[in-house]
């Protein structure tokens, strides 16, 4: 049965990461995987996880399965984070027009709204940014959709290309679902200002194009609530609209595999029936979700004294993002790098679009051991004090020819 299957292609982030780990050099530098890293180059487990940990071991009374949706208790955590805004969204919740389940991650999230886009029998294309994540195209496919790409990045100036992607979007038909980066976009670190999602909102709203919103990153960009208020702007002109969102990297569970999908929808019987739909379609995924990590979040957002000390060490995090981008500058400029970077400290996020090509990308791993995507994504949490002038003085070199 399986002697004419053909190997896989690497994966081309977690690929790197093994080339990586086999590169002999001690003072090599990893900026691939996007994981959050301290100032010691290690990823942490944050102390408001290790206090939720030590309190669920004297709570929780049962490790039997947990409902196919998750646990009510984090569906309702999840909403208050993610769907509290005193306006729009605050309304679909008071209507029982939201639906949240939870997910095996963002990317399973990501995956089970698919699931559910081609339950509906249309023929959805969805519209993702170019560049995007690098496994948004896989998922969608894999869930048997169309996908197909709106320009994103001015790749000259490392900003947003605003006016191309504004056109682009005008175009898509009315029915298809339009992928977009609540915050710290992956993989530029580039966002539309406040002004530009409500352009954003009122067009998709406008041509009954439905905004699916990978929101994997909140508190790391501009704060918790800030962050936000992409996913407030949407839903006041979008009456349907899908957020997938992780806890991944805001509360560091990476491999607790900790997200959620929440579905907005225009009246309260439509979403009844999407939720019913949710279930069978999770039901013949995974049956019914992992609750370690979702007991940890439930216990940190439930906990007055423990989300305060959360938005404390997510402050600490996306304070340690912004110091790494400036510093970085800095030392380009002391270097004599010639090119505009500025645009490195406006980004935001783990995450910058540093401009290199494959070429400079690839000369970066072979020259200098510093390692990034041949996108020229790197992650700039990966930054520390002790290899910021190995990669400065890297990409002085490869931008120098």
């Amino acid at each position: 049965m399986f002697e004419k299957v053909e190997p896989a292609p690497p994966d081309p982030i977690l690929g790197l990461g093994e080339e990586f780990k086999a590169d002999p050099e001690p003072a090599k530098v990893n900026l691939t995987v996007g994981v959050y890293r301290d100032g010691a180059g290690e990823t942490p487990i944050l102390d408001v996880v290790r206090d939720a940990e030590a309190k669920l071991l004297e709570t929780v009374a049962t490790k039997s399965y947990a409902p196919i949706a998750g646990d009510p208790g984090y569906e309702a955590a999840v909403q208050d984070l993610v769907l509290e805004d005193g306006g729009p969204l605050s309304a679909a919740r008071a209507e029982g027009r939201a639906v949240t389940v939870d997910t095996a991650g963002g990317t399973g999230g990501l995956r089970i709204a698919g699931e559910l886009l081609r339950s509906t029998g249309a023929a959805t294309t969805v519209w993702i940014s170019d560049p995007t994540w690098e496994n948004h195209a896989s998922v969608f496919r894999a869930a048997g959709l169309g996908v197909s790409t709106y320009p994103y990045l001015d790749r000259t100036s490392g900003r947003l290309a605003f006016g191309e992607m504004f056109e682009a979007l005008e175009k898509v038909p009315s029915g298809d679902v339009v992928l977009l980066h609540g915050c710290c976009h992956n993989p530029t670190g580039v966002d539309p200002s406040p002004a530009q999602w409500h352009e954003i909102a009122a067009l998709l709203g406008s041509r009954d194009v439905v905004p699916l919103v990978d929101f994997a990153y909140q508190g790391l960009g501009r704060g918790i609530t800030e962050d936000a208020e992409s996913l407030s702007i949407l839903a006041g002109s979008c009456p349907e609209m899908i957020v997938c969102n992780s806890f991944s990297k805001n509360f560091g569970l990476y491999n607790e595999r900790v997200g959620a999908l929440s579905v907005i929808c225009s009246e309260k019987s439509v979403a009844e029936a999407v939720s019913s739909r949710l279930k069978a379609v999770i039901r013949a995924t995974w049956s019914n979700p992992p609750v370690h990590g979702a007991h940890i979040v439930t216990t940190v957002l439930g906990d007055p004294e423990l989300r305060s000390r959360w938005e404390d060490e997510v402050r600490s995090m996306r304070d340690r993002i912004r110091s790494m981008r400036r510093l970085l500058v800095e030392a380009l400029e002391e270097r004599g790098v010639t090119r505009d970077v500025r645009y490195l400290v406006e980004q935001q996020g783990m995450f910058a679009y540093s401009g290199l090509d494959v070429e400079q990308a690839r000369r970066l791993r072979d020259e200098f051991a510093v390692y990034v995507l041949d996108s020229g994504r790197m992650n700039v949490a990966g930054i520390t004090t002790e290899n910021l002038d190995r990669l400065a003085d890297a990409l002085a070199a490869v931008w120098a020819g």
